[in-house]
């Protein structure tokens, strides 16, 4: 079942060249930060450009049940009446966080330190997803937990009623438990350190600046030291939201693998947590340009520009980058198949606990293609058929994720037979405008009966 209703089978077939702009949405990163820094603010937070996919829009709708004002102006644009750090009200009802991941683990620290209990739950997808990787850490600032085994959803979060401030060192490269923690911190006193040993996703420190946050970030031998100052006031901003690099993900990738094929896509953030992907395709020979390279809201902004590259080689992608593209790996499969040569991919353990396990699900849509595989606990590589040379022709299991759709339909632009997914449903939680946009490039892609 789609996360939100009955299955949709989607396919997608080998397409003419695609060609014009993608306006792809807003960042979901910054979307849902903005969302919650917003409502822990004191004032008015307006917002333009937000992501409005039903990831985001439960993370609005969680904000409304803590007690923030959360109003939609229309056309992308929001306004968010803060309750100041702190002053979150108990909800009277479970808060649904659907299929985010960001969202829940995000709430959950924002609420940890004020002394209200608040009940989660999700979609399937979600409720199979660990939560002790953010409520062991939450637990040092004296928030108690109670889910299901494996510490799963639903689950009950009791915040902490005398918070203490927490020094914390992250096991494993995770911006949404760095962010966590750090929102925590908001409401404890003194100090909260976070220690990562590879640099994540650091949205969460501009914007906790941006708000006027005492955050700094030193980089040292233990790693990237980040010190928050807790009880602050938050000002209110105005946010211009830039487009999300993991959405301009599929269109670029759907230009490098189809002939003839010339996209723009404007406005994209390159804040270089986020950005591996595209200095990974540029190192395999894709033919892909930042134009107009500007800042925007103190975060790098560039137009990409992608033309069918059939001179694309496979290589071995340093692991320090995971980090960076760790939601791009699905669809950098699929380019990695049109390449020549094999593309190795390691250090990628944390694919195994998104949305659904991405590297099982990719070894084994790629591998019902006629793409050869192999696979390890942390690792995989594509053996690469060449331009035009990947067979396609089956039905792929999207198993509720959003990106192992999306990927598997930019395969079947390029692939010899149509490729398609079994349930394009869960798209609609990150890029709800994914079906039109492509086809409004030239893309074969559209809704399938069974």
């Amino acid at each position: 079942m789609s996360a939100h209703g009955a299955p949709i089978p989607m396919t997608s077939r080998k397409s003419g060249p695609l060609k014009g702009e993608a306006h792809v949405p807003g960042d979901k990163s910054i979307s849902h930060r903005s969302l919650i820094l917003g409502a822990m603010a004191v004032g008015e937070t307006r917002i333009t450009g937000l992501l409005e996919g039903q990831d985001v829009l439960d993370t609005g709708k969680a904000m409304r049940a803590f007690g923030a004002e959360v109003e939609d102006l229309g056309g992308g644009n929001w306004r968010v009446q803060g309750v100041g750090v702190g002053g979150f009200a108990e909800p009277e009802n479970v808060i649904d966080c659907g299929n985010s991941g960001t969202g829940v683990r995000l709430i959950m620290g924002a609420m940890a330190t004020t002394p209200i209990t608040a009940t989660f739950t999700g979609d399937a997808s979600l409720n199979s997803r660990p939560m002790a990787r953010v409520t062991d850490p939450l637990a040092l600032f004296g928030t108690k937990s109670v889910g299901r085994s494996g510490g799963r959803l639903p689950m009950t979060i009791v915040g902490a009623a005398d918070p203490v401030p927490v020094r914390y060192a992250t096991p494993v490269p995770s911006a949404q438990v760095k962010s966590a923690v750090l929102l925590a911190g908001l409401n404890a006193p003194g100090k909260t350190v976070v220690i990562e040993k590879e640099a994540t996703r650091d949205h969460t420190e501009r914007m906790l600046a941006g708000f006027g946050a005492e955050i700094t970030t030193e980089l040292t031998d233990e790693g990237r030291v980040i010190t928050l100052t807790g009880q602050p006031e938050l000002k209110p901003q105005d946010i211009v939201v830039p487009r999300d690099p993991s959405s301009a993900a599929f269109p670029v990738c759907a230009a490098l693998i189809t002939e003839g094929s010339d996209v723009l896509v404007p406005n994209i953030g390159l804040n270089p947590t986020r950005a591996g992907l595209f200095t990974t395709l540029r190192d395999m020979g894709a033919n892909l340009t930042y134009e107009n390279a500007r800042e925007e809201g103190g975060e790098p902004v560039a137009d990409l520009r992608a033309r069918y590259s059939p001179d694309m080689k496979g290589i071995e992608v340093p692991e320090d980058r995971a980090a960076s593209m760790i939601d791009e790996y699905p669809v950098l499969s699929v380019v990695a198949s049109f390449a020549t040569g094999r593309t190795m991919m390691a250090g990628v353990k944390e694919l195994r606990v998104k949305e659904s396990d991405r590297i099982s699900a990719m070894v084994a849509g790629l591998v019902a293609n006629g793409v050869q595989v192999e696979e390890g606990e942390d690792w995989y590589a594509v053996d690469g058929k060449g331009p035009g040379s990947v067979p396609g022709g089956a039905e792929v299991q999207s198993h509720l994720d959003h990106r192992i759709a999306m990927a598997f339909l930019v395969m079947g632009l390029g692939a010899e037979n149509p490729v398609r997914v079994d349930d394009g449903g869960p798209i609609a939680t990150s890029f709800p405008i994914f079906e039109p946009l492509m086809t409004g490039l030239g893309a074969q892609v559209h809704r399938s009966n069974r």
